[in-house]
């Protein structure tokens, strides 16, 4: 009876599985999202000599970067190869390597280089993931299957800087690395006991060369969607560059800060699948060129924060406008995305999200150095364009009318 009322919603097995695989590997990411920053200041400073708040946000952007770049490689092998599941398997034990590898670092060139193969491992897992998501979604519950993926992996984030920051303060780096590196040999459990791999369709003879960057899959639509989730992304990424800065001004311990950037996260967890099946009934876009627009002031307000309440409000609010674009767009991008090139597409869309995470950290880390509040401004303001963005070049993929007819109320 469960299963089938989750079914309604976008919640097939296949979902259902991917979803808890992602919840496991995004608890054992998140968890260094606190310990990180952290651990920078605990070792030797490097020869090159910079403020401790770049160093810091090149930490936590090389691995988005890392992600974003390779992802493309990524999805056009596994477009040519065809097979996802092994792609998923790769990448979490490479993940799950390089994350206790960290027990064993000395220097700070050590933790860009273990950054540098965890961004190789999640560039093999999530279009690999997000592959298989759109063979086993249907178009009409494609936002609620959305919903219910982007929920599991907001719900593990937000529970990793938690269980990070309280492990830190109580055992120290080592125990919350350990953590780290065990949730995600329990993703990879996971994914081996419960995903099954969906057959893909052929709808041409596959071409002997691997084509990466394939120009009739680059379309307007695809690439405004892209950069909604790379401002996205970006401006709420921002503060994980500036852990020390925030616990000095508002007076917070590590699992107070773990607190309020997880506020986002859970707040996610709570919205995104109401707001991915809304999308389902009312169209992606509004909900996407909606949550954008509600970005830009709340970002800008966190440099203005004056205490940890107020930090956790706005993050909560954050986390409410960023869910409104996350699910939905992803919905968008699955939608249109051509039989057989569902791993590039999606790929390119998974990108826009890396470099955000990538280049908001990095954006942070170097505006501070001239004004705390300044990084939060700007980051405000680039969602603007982003909404803009999609209101010109993204399509409405919803028929309104038909689904009028289709989709109960949630009242039935």
């Amino acid at each position: 009876m469960l299963f089938e009322k989750l079914e309604n919603i976008g919640g097939n097995r296949v979902v259902l599985a991917l979803s808890a695989a992602r919840l496991g590997d995004a608890v054992g990411n998140s968890i260094l999202f606190i310990v990180l920053p952290l651990f920078v200041g605990k070792l030797p400073a490097p020869a090159f000599s910079m403020p401790e708040t770049i160093r810091v946000g090149i930490l936590v952007s090389l691995f988005g970067l890392t992600n974003a770049v390779l992802q493309p490689f990524a999805g056009a092998l596994i477009d040519r190869v065809g097979s996802r599941k092994p792609f998923i398997m790769a990448g979490l034990s490479i993940l799950g390597l390089a994350t206790l590898g960290f027990i064993f670092a000395s220097r700070f060139l050590d933790l860009l280089l273990l950054r540098l193969v965890q961004g190789v491992g999640v560039a093999m897992t999530i279009p690999a993931a997000l592959a298989l998501m759109v063979g086993s979604s249907k178009k009409e519950t494609r936002g609620g299957s959305m919903g219910i993926y982007t929920t599991s992996r907001m719900l593990g984030l937000g529970i990793g800087p938690l269980v990070g920051g309280a492990l830190y303060d109580k055992y120290g780096f080592d125990a919350a690395f350990y953590a780290g590196s065990g949730f995600i040999i329990l993703a990879l459990i996971l994914v081996q006991l419960w995903v099954k791999e969906e057959p893909v369709k052929k709808v041409e003879k596959t071409p002997a060369k691997i084509r990466i960057i394939d120009k009739s899959l680059l379309t307007p639509g695809i690439l405004g969607v892209a950069f909604a989730t790379l401002v996205m992304a970006a401006s709420f990424s921002m503060m994980a560059a500036l852990e020390d800065q925030f616990n000095e001004r508002l007076n917070m311990s590590a699992f107070v800060f773990g607190i309020a950037f997880s506020a986002l996260l859970l707040s996610r967890v709570f919205t995104q699948v109401p707001l991915g099946r809304l999308s389902d009934r009312y169209g992606r876009k509004p909900f996407i060129i909606g949550g954008l627009i509600l970005l830009a002031p709340v970002t800008a307000m966190l440099g203005f924060a004056h205490s940890a309440t107020e930090l956790i409000i706005l993050r909560l609010i954050q986390g409410l406008a960023s869910g409104g674009v996350a699910a939905p767009a992803f919905a968008i991008a699955a939608d249109m995305a051509k039989e057989g090139g569902e791993g590039r597409q999606m790929s390119i869309v998974t990108m826009g999200f890396g470099l955000g995470v990538a280049l908001g950290p990095l954006l942070a880390g170097v505006l501070a150095v001239y004004s705390f509040t300044l990084p939060f401004i700007i980051g405000g303001l680039i969602c603007l364009p982003g909404a803009w963005i999609v209101s010109r070049l993204v399509p409405e993929t919803v028929n309104l009318e038909r689904r009028e007819e289709k989709v109960p109320s949630t009242s039935d």
